[in-house]
């Protein structure tokens, strides 16, 4: 009894480094937070199932959807962007289909670091306008907040994130979005600028709205190319993992088991209504730091997660959170995600003379912010999936000559 006391409470703790990401996700993107604890709780539940609960990895809200959601939800609205999600999860199926065919090197044929690199930072730099207008109090033209306390609401948090992430403990810079939102949360409420109403109003338990996914094609060619950086992300996840607890997950249960488990939980959020889901870096972190590799605690963590989905005062505190405490989080968040783009560039030592390399690179920062669509029929294509296809294509057809 005493055992599955403790291995409950390491699932608590695996849940709690990964709520801040987790739920931030949502926030930003105007979607349920109960419906991504879900989705994170039925994926993870998911993925244990397909890979035998062989592997220690908890699958919460992927960042990499986050502009992608908010410019589908402005074109076709939040049932059209739901299938759109639905769809990204076949991008894993391809995938892991792919690495059983042909091993993981045609990944790495298809999608090299000049086609990777690029795409990610066209992810973060494609909603660095939205960081900014949430800083200083604004949602789309409309001034939520007086403008100066927005801009201390936000600065304050920024700051805080940011001493957490450079002078933190270990565990601490493993939570660095959780600590920033609460400090962010607590000052806006000594400001008085945080409302309560809510909150004491919602009811203890809830079950969540769910979200009908209707089908939109355009919408699904949009989101498929999106789940290309999140995929290789997954991989590198599973190998990281795997370093960490001495285990080769590639071999055993496979590549192809685990990225058909994570592509499921996509596909399932999407269906309920919540962001799609992928490995966290951070839960890695803390099977580092707890040497607690067990995947039953993940078993918990989704568990807790999907409890905590029907905890309507939870969620109503969640919705509380001021816009500029967001918006905060958002200036580091968002710059994290495109360094990581031009760190893939860095670490495979990609030689931008090369007018390939060159070529690829700047096309597709070109069209993935330049707001560039591509219509054929009824389909459109755009951001994200527009250069992510577009850098394949070059790379592809272009000849690799100095």
């Amino acid at each position: 009894m005493l055992h599955h006391a403790k291995t409950a409470l390491a699932g608590a703790q695996i849940l709690f480094v990964a709520f801040g990401a987790m739920v931030l996700v949502p926030l930003l993107t105007g979607l349920n937070p109960a419906l991504a604890l879900l989705g994170a709780g039925l994926g993870t539940l998911l993925f244990q199932l397909v890979t035998k609960r062989k592997v220690p990895i908890f699958l919460g809200s992927s960042f990499a959807f986050i502009a992608p959601i908010i410019a589908a939800k402005t074109q076709w609205g939040v049932g059209a962007t739901m299938f759109g999600l639905f769809a990204a999860g076949f991008m894993y199926f391809i995938f892991a289909g792919l690495i059983r065919w042909r091993g993981l090197e045609a990944v790495h044929k298809l999608l090299p670091p000049v086609v990777i690199g690029p795409v990610i930072m066209v992810i973060g730099l494609s909603v660095a306008n939205s960081a900014s207008s949430m800083a200083v109090g604004k949602s789309g033209d409309t001034q939520m907040m007086e403008y100066g306390t927005a801009v201390l609401i936000s600065a304050f948090t920024f700051g805080v994130t940011v001493l957490v992430t450079v002078f933190g403990s270990k565990m601490m810079k493993l939570i660095p979005i959780l600590i920033g939102v609460a400090s962010g949360y607590v000052f806006a409420a000594i400001l008085g600028e945080v409302h309560f109403q809510a909150v004491l109003d919602a009811p203890w338990f809830a079950v969540p709205e769910f979200t009908k996914p209707e089908i939109n094609w355009s919408a699904a060619l949009f989101m498929l190319p999106v789940a290309i950086a999140p995929a290789i992300e997954h991989i590198g996840g599973i190998m990281a993992i795997g370093a960490v607890t001495g285990q080769d997950y590639t071999k055993n249960p496979g590549l192809d088991k685990t990225l058909t488990g994570d592509g499921l939980g996509v596909c399932v959020a999407g269906l309920l209504g919540g962001p799609p889901v992928t490995t966290y870096g951070e839960v890695t972190g803390a099977v580092m730091i707890t040497k607690n590799s067990n995947p039953i605690i993940m078993t918990w963590a989704a568990i807790f997660a999907i409890c905590m989905a029907f905890l309507g005062k939870f969620n109503a505190f969640l919705a509380s959170i001021p816009l500029p405490v967001m918006g905060g989080v958002m200036l580091l968040l968002f710059g994290t995600i495109a360094s990581l783009g031009l760190k893939t560039l860095i670490d495979a030592k990609v030689d931008l003379i090369r007018p390939k390399n060159l070529v690829i690179a700047s096309s597709t920062l070109t069209v993935g912010l330049g707001g560039m669509v591509v219509k054929i029929g009824d389909v459109a294509l755009a951001g994200v999936g527009l250069c992510a296809l577009l850098a394949m294509i070059l790379n592809a057809v272009l000849p690799d000559k100095d």
